[in-house]
């Protein structure tokens, strides 16, 4: 599975219907609204880098309210869960 973190640029008026209709569309598993340079961060999860053109330039920048994105692609994913699930095999 390939993670894509959009940065999402919004006009202000706009955030909570393009959040909406950012969460709606397939490939997208989250989006939150947050305090900073950006008004959203969407979070994309597909099975090959291709499908990441469809979502995101297809799809999520078409959004109306959207001004512009900045998408990072995730390499390795780390979490707590992730780390204590690793060294609790063999535990039970």
């Amino acid at each position: 599975m390939i993670t894509a973190i959009v940065l999402v640029h919004t006009a202000a008026d706009r955030i909570p219907e393009a959040a909406q209709a950012i969460a709606d569309l397939d490939g997208v598993s989250e989006v939150y609204s947050c305090a900073g340079d950006v008004d959203l961060i969407a979070i994309v999860k597909v099975p090959e880098h291709e499908e990441l053109a469809d979502v995101i330039a297809g799809r999520l920048s078409k959004v109306d309210g959207v001004l512009r994105t900045d998408t990072h692609i995730a390499f390795r994913s780390y979490s707590r869960a992730d780390t204590e699930a690793t060294f609790a095999v063999g535990l039970e």
